[in-house]
């Protein structure tokens, strides 16, 4: 098996999750919830909140996974939060 397939593979089983962990707060009748907080007009907003807020861990544990992959298959890319972290870094050590 080729490095790329793994890597699809990894990703795909990584997208999995997040249709699982979705499916879970369905069930468990999170989103419900959170639209109930609102009033009715505004449930559509509460939905919205309620995914958000419930989706967000679920993304940095795939976000990590694939991290993790990536340096385990050894591939190599730019990461637009790395390059950020990267200059505020060296513009906090220039004016040190």
């Amino acid at each position: 098996m080729n490095k790329n397939f793994k890597h699809h593979l990894a990703t795909g089983v990584a997208f999995a999750f997040l249709v699982l962990w979705y499916y879970l707060l369905q069930r468990l009748g999170f989103f419900d919830f959170a639209s109930q907080l609102m009033s009715e007009e505004y449930a559509g907003a509460g939905l919205m909140l309620g995914i958000g807020l419930g989706m967000t861990p679920a993304f940095f544990i795939w976000s990590r996974f694939n991290r993790a992959v990536e340096k385990k298959l050894q591939i190599k890319g730019i990461y637009y939060e790395d390059s950020y972290y990267n200059d505020n870094s060296k513009e906090q050590d220039d004016k040190k």
